[in-house]
């Protein structure tokens, strides 16, 4: 008999034998315990969100809230060059980001992790509805692969094209208690509720758009951006229909120069100085207007 045989009853024959006293109806005792125990888990009581992270600064729900994503995290580092990673770069942009928010006052912050942990995307914009979020900003890092000299940020939102497929999927899958825009979904056809939320997401990506072209703005002659800075994507972390949501790829970890300015207090800083000012200039817009 192999070895590798041998492990395999090692590992399968306790299974086997527990499976057929169920099977037969019997149970083993439990040696000194000498009765039957019940494991129980607390749940969150009705009406309770699990899970929502911490909201820093003003606890008035009458204040502007931006969700901060650091992408990636856990088992997913990112992109990796030159010993860094980038969940752990992203994730030091963020802390930043929040700081700064929280000092100057007036903006809730929450971020969607703040340790290194895994989140899939869904949860990611999940957790900016379920907060009722007013911004959603995801930060990560580029890689440029074996193309050398490619340098600098960009900002990307949701594409029309994938509007319209990302709609459709959303609206099919909320269930009877969720809205968009303040509109149940429950009560209505699954084609009245794709259209709901394609309305919904225009306006959203205008906004978007809006909070895309003030990065771009402030960050002139602070930060380094792409030739091409502004982009559009089918990005599945940017489809809250009704969150004004941009993914910023703060540059490229690939490059030595960009990933040790992307680590560095100073760079850190001047990031976050550049989106804490169109944050606030967003919200003052968005004030003005509504």
């Amino acid at each position: 008999m192999s070895l590798r045989t041998q492990l395999w009853l090692v590992f399968l024959a306790p299974m086997i034998l527990i499976g057929g006293l169920f099977a037969f109806g019997l149970t083993l005792p439990v040696p000194v315990l000498g009765r039957n125990y019940v494991l129980r888990f607390e749940l969150p009581a009705t009406g309770e969100q699990a899970d929502l992270p911490r909201i820093y600064g003003p606890q008035d729900k009458s204040r502007p809230l931006v969700v901060i994503d650091a992408g990636h995290g856990g088992h997913d580092p990112g992109a990796s060059a030159g010993g860094m990673r980038e969940k752990d770069l992203v994730l030091g942009l963020a802390d930043a980001l929040r700081d700064e928010l929280v000092r100057k006052g007036g903006i809730r912050v929450a971020l969607t992790r703040e340790d290194d942990r895994f989140l899939v995307l869904g949860e990611r914009f999940a957790m900016a509805r379920a907060l009722g979020a007013d911004l959603f900003l995801s930060i990560h890092a580029d890689s440029s692969g074996d193309v050398d000299g490619v340098t600098g940020a960009s900002i990307y939102t949701l594409s029309d094209a994938a509007s319209s497929e990302a709609a459709a999927r959303f609206a099919a899958r909320e269930n009877s208690a969720d809205t968009v825009n303040g509109v149940t979904l429950g009560d209505k056809t699954d084609n009245v509720s794709t259209i709901l939320v394609e309305l919904a997401q225009r306006r959203t990506q205008a906004d978007s758009a809006e909070f895309a072209r003030l990065i771009a703005r402030e960050g002139q002659g602070t930060l380094r951006f792409h030739p091409q800075p502004r982009r559009s994507a089918s990005l599945a972390v940017l489809r809250a229909p009704d969150v004004p949501s941009v993914l910023y790829e703060a540059g490229f970890i690939t490059d030595p120069g960009e990933a040790a300015r992307m680590a560095s207090p100073e760079g850190r800083e001047q990031f976050a100085q550049v989106l804490g000012r169109a944050i606030r200039i967003y919200f003052a817009r968005v004030s003005a207007t509504g």
